[in-house]
């Protein structure tokens, strides 16, 4: 580990060098890269020069316990030392680990009613409405790309983008099967019914250099959009269905006026669910090697209950149950992707260990 972190040292003071030149500043792709590299290599070279510090001092205060008037400030300072180098020497095996380099992007949630009928549509509904709230709380933004309203209320499928640093990262363990237990407001007898929704988190694309989507690969029909948006939206062809046909992946959005707009929401959609299909298959290849607890992307796996007579959320992946269940429906997540994060991270570290 030491010879990778020193590495990494030599590596930050290479790209200071070169942002410090007049040149880079002229090159702003580069530039914006190198920033981004030197954002990650900071806090890691940071933990391993106090490390190297620390243990600076456990050396001195070694040899001062040659010294009989010393000694005792020696032994203290040796103490103080060795607690200090493990806690680094822990910060530091979580800084060295494995980057998603997808973790800093927006990101495209599709929600999807299940079995269970009209409650299933509704409780879509009340997932978007957590999702938005939690992404209101961290200060993020979200759009409307696609929805497919249902009767009752609630939505069919309905799909947003949410903007912000971070996104991916905190949410990308919410793909999978959402189950809800509750009593319907139409039922007479008070029995519980359980239904579910699939959720999918899509790292954004940049469709230009990550996606390769070619023009003769598509099918782009237009049609009239449903639903309300008044006479105007009724009486033009406004609604985009976009047809990968190499993939078979269908895209519709019918949600603004404008017909470019919406074909420009639908490439979007697009890109990042071939960009999924493709982290889902990677994924696949490294679950073969190594089962993981969490992320492995499966759209049919149930990863998650909420069951509101006990007024709980089950996390079923990694065995967490919280009794917050309204708190978390208003957005309160931050315990449970922390939780779903730090549990990937020490599968991380199971697996380096098992390498070494």
């Amino acid at each position: 580990m030491r010879s990778r972190l020193e590495q990494l040292q030599r590596r930050l003071e290479e790209v200071d060098a070169i942002l410090s030149q007049p040149e880079t500043a002229n090159d702003m792709k580069q530039f914006r890269q190198l920033s981004r590299e030197r954002s990650e290599l900071e806090p890691v070279v940071t933990a391993f020069d106090s490390y190297v510090h620390t243990e600076t001092a456990l050396n001195d205060a070694k040899v001062l316990l040659s010294e009989p008037d010393m000694k005792a400030m020696a032994l203290d300072e040796i103490d103080t030392c060795r607690r200090q180098l493990e806690a680094l020497e822990s910060d530091l095996q979580f800084l060295l680990l494995p980057k998603d380099p997808d973790d800093s992007r927006s990101v495209f949630l599709e929600i999807r009613a299940g079995t269970g009928g009209d409650e299933s549509a509704l409780f879509s509904g009340d997932l978007l409405r957590m999702y938005s709230r939690f992404a209101e709380r961290r200060g993020w933004r979200v759009e409307l790309m696609s929805e497919s309203e249902a009767e009752v209320g609630g939505y069919k499928e309905v799909i947003v983008r949410i903007e912000g640093e971070g996104v991916y990262g905190r949410l990308k363990f919410e793909s999978g099967a959402h189950r809800v237990q509750r009593v319907p407001e139409t039922e007479s007898q008070g029995r519980i019914h359980t239904s579910a929704c699939t959720v999918a988190v899509m790292p954004e694309a940049d469709e230009q250099s990550e996606v390769n989507i070619q023009s003769s690969d598509l099918r782009i029909d237009t049609y009239r959009a449903s639903g309300a948006g008044g006479q105007h939206i009724n009486k033009t062809d406004s609604a985009v269905r976009i047809t990968h046909l190499p993939t078979g992946i269908v895209v519709e959005c019918q949600d603004d006026r404008s017909q470019h707009r919406n074909k420009d929401k639908a490439m979007q959609v697009l890109a990042a669910r071939i960009k999924d299909v493709q982290l889902r298959e990677h994924q696949d290849k490294e679950a073969a090697q190594r089962k993981s607890l969490v992320g492995s992307g499966d759209r049919s796996e149930r990863i998650r209950t909420y069951n509101f007579p006990q007024g709980r959320i089950t996390d079923h992946r990694i065995n967490l149950t919280l009794y917050k269940l309204q708190a978390m429906m208003e957005g309160d997540l931050d315990e449970l992707t922390g939780t779903l994060i730090a549990e990937h991270q020490a599968n991380q570290l199971a697996a380096l260990a098992d390498v070494v």
